[in-house]
């Protein structure tokens, strides 16, 4: 089985793919990982890298090369803005969130290559910049809306929970089909 977790910045993505992996004894990738190492690379910030993706194919090609690899494995759990397309027969989790909290998340969380995000303020501020971008982004290349829940087997907004109890029910939906 593959399980792609899409959703919004800050909603756990990355966190809660990580515990679906360890529990279910999988292989866990991360796109924003391999987006980090590409910026790193390129010595930009992640903002800037998702601007510079606009106009310059190259990198969502990389990006979208290594998930159709990884679609060809079996047991792994990737979390991707772009999964559930590129490995269509997985199982699709979206996870939501309020934006103030994505926020507090980001900001608290204070990654290496965001450091753009100074503030709370700021950090709402790129959040919504970064999801423009790649709304803008992923309407030219592939003509979709990646935060359109009709894609997904599965939607839980993450608000007011632990990343434990968002992996949980997404291993009991799992296990219920």
């Amino acid at each position: 089985m593959i399980i792609t977790v899409s959703g919004s910045a800050g909603s756990g993505k990355s966190t809660v793919a990580q515990i679906l992996a360890k529990k279910l004894k999988y292989r866990h990738y991360s796109v924003g990982d391999f987006m980090r190492v590409i910026a790193k690379k390129r010595k930009k910030t992640l903002l800037e890298l998702s601007k510079d993706a606009e106009s310059d194919e190259t990198i969502d090609e990389e990006l979208d090369d290594m998930q159709i690899s990884l679609g060809r494995q079996d047991n792994i759990v990737l979390d991707s803005r772009l999964g559930w397309h590129f490995i269509p027969r997985s199982f699709k989790v979206f996870l939501d969130v309020d934006k103030n909290t994505a926020a507090q998340r980001i900001f608290k969380a204070k990654r290496h290559l965001e450091n753009e995000n100074q503030s709370l303020k700021a950090t709402l501020e790129n959040i919504n910049k970064r999801k423009k971008s790649e709304l803008h982004r992923y309407k030219k290349y592939y003509n979709l809306n990646p935060y359109d829940k009709k894609h997904y087997d599965l939607v839980i907004d993450t608000t007011g929970q632990t990343a434990e109890e968002t992996a949980f029910a997404i291993i009991k939906a799992i296990s219920n089909q």
